[in-house]
């Protein structure tokens, strides 16, 4: 009866990793024979690693990242996509967040900036910082509703909290001189306090040309670019190569009444995927 009530106590106090653990101690009767430290132990670390990984869920779904399955275990280091292994590891200790530093992933359509991206924004919720994922355009058309219903304060207020911001896609189409001061605005009050992951088609060399407002190209580029570290991902795009992956080596029956030859999907995999089966990235 007294363990039921110190259970229900448990449950109430939202401790249920502790209660949990506390009801696998006793009915596993070696555990029993453990000392009272080494039993306390195991109930504190079963709640404290079931209250981190809560924390983890609930900071990567208000990140609203696009892919919340990357990670860098996963990460291609296919030698044709140019992506230095020890350059990545190096920005893995998320210093360059503490710096208030920003990293820049430039390629072509397909090439996993926002893979890339995302893995890094993962990995951040993981250590336990706020993360905001936004599509540029979804961003600037927010800002856009903001400025109309006068809540800009209470936008930009989100924003600045982030630890780290993720724009991606930026620059895939113009931004007009109203885009482009709200734009500072962001960018402004996370200046040398936050940081900032920007993926982008063009390479940097061409970001000025985005811009409307020429002045406000180069306010925001200036405090965006130059105390950023450079990915310039290449190679074939990576969809194109995981659907050749997925069908390399199945076999596929010739249209024939009878059971005649196959032919192996490599074969037909140029033909099946096709030149134009590349999409954003």
């Amino acid at each position: 009866m007294l363990i039921n009530q110190t259970i229900d106590k448990l449950r109430s106090m939202r401790l249920s990793a502790f209660a949990d653990e506390y009801i696998r101690q006793m009915e596993i009767p070696d555990t029993m024979t453990l000392d009272f430290d080494t039993r306390l132990s195991l109930l504190v670390e079963s709640e404290w690693y079931a209250r981190d990984n809560n924390q983890t869920k609930r900071l990567i779904k208000e990140s609203n990242l696009r892919l919340t399955n990357a990670s860098f275990a996963n990460i291609n280091y296919n030698a044709s996509r140019k992506l230095d292994r020890a350059y990545v590891a190096r920005l893995t200790n998320f210093a360059w967040v503490k710096a208030t530093h920003n990293i820049i992933m430039t390629g072509c359509t397909g090439t996993g900036k926002t893979w890339l991206a995302c893995a890094f924004g993962v990995e951040a919720c993981r250590r336990g910082l706020h993360v905001k994922y936004y599509r540029t355009a979804r961003l600037l058309s927010e800002l856009c509703v903001a400025a109309g219903d006068g809540s800009m304060a209470k936008l930009l207020a989100k924003l600045k909290k982030a630890d780290l911001l993720i724009l991606d896609d930026f620059g895939i189409s113009p931004i007009n001189a109203q885009e482009s001061r709200w734009l500072l605005e962001v960018i402004e009050d996370r200046n040398k306090e936050r940081s900032a992951i920007l993926t982008a088609q063009l390479p940097v060399s061409m970001w000025h040309e985005v811009f409307e407002d020429s002045t406000v190209a180069d306010a925001v580029l200036d405090r965006l670019v130059f105390n950023s570290y450079r990915f310039e991902l290449q190679g074939q795009s990576m969809r194109r190569m995981d659907k050749i992956e997925d069908i390399q080596g199945t076999t596929f029956p010739v249209a024939s009444p009878d059971t005649g030859p196959t032919v192996q999907a490599g074969v037909l995999a140029a033909e099946i995927i096709g030149d134009g089966d590349e999409s954003e990235s």
